[in-house]
């Protein structure tokens, strides 16, 4: 299954302006990395639910010692996720350090738009401030090649 984004093609590769980025790109892989995430969690809430062993397992990851890391983690891994979808999905986007940094406010636009619906999940990516952190660490470490 492959899925078409309609990518902006920048005319020149100046300084990237506000009204040069290419916003509706960057707002769809935002979109559909955020329904990717919550795929994920609706599947981790229903084995969760239906599953005593990975209720167990779940529950040792989320509320043990290592639930203060998996919000930051997820944070980490939605914005890889949301990089390397830019990359796959919009070819004719030229990425760059401009690019990467819009992609944040549009992650945090779409995580938004998701708490607003009553969705059951554990929460693992809900808006705080290691969220922020998370998802540009996760963006600029996947997009270290964009640098410039």
């Amino acid at each position: 299954m492959q899925i078409i984004i309609i990518c902006n093609n920048p005319s020149s590769r100046k300084c990237a302006t506000p009204k040069r980025l290419p916003w509706r790109s960057l707002l769809q892989v935002a979109a559909l990395t955020t329904v990717i995430i919550a795929v994920g969690e609706a599947i981790l809430f229903w084995a969760f639910s239906e599953s005593f062993i990975s209720r167990n397992l779940l529950k040792l990851l989320l509320y043990g010692p290592f639930g203060i890391l998996m919000p930051v983690a997820a944070a980490i891994g939605l914005g890889a996720l949301a990089v390397y979808l830019l990359e796959r999905q919009c070819i004719q986007v030229s990425i760059n350090s401009s690019n990467l940094w819009a992609l944040v406010p549009c992650l945090l636009l779409t995580l938004w738009l998701k708490s607003l619906l009553p969705l059951d999940s554990f929460g693992l990516l809900s808006l705080s401030e290691s969220v922020l952190i998370g998802i540009i660490v996760g963006i600029f470490w996947k997009g270290r090649p964009y640098w410039r």
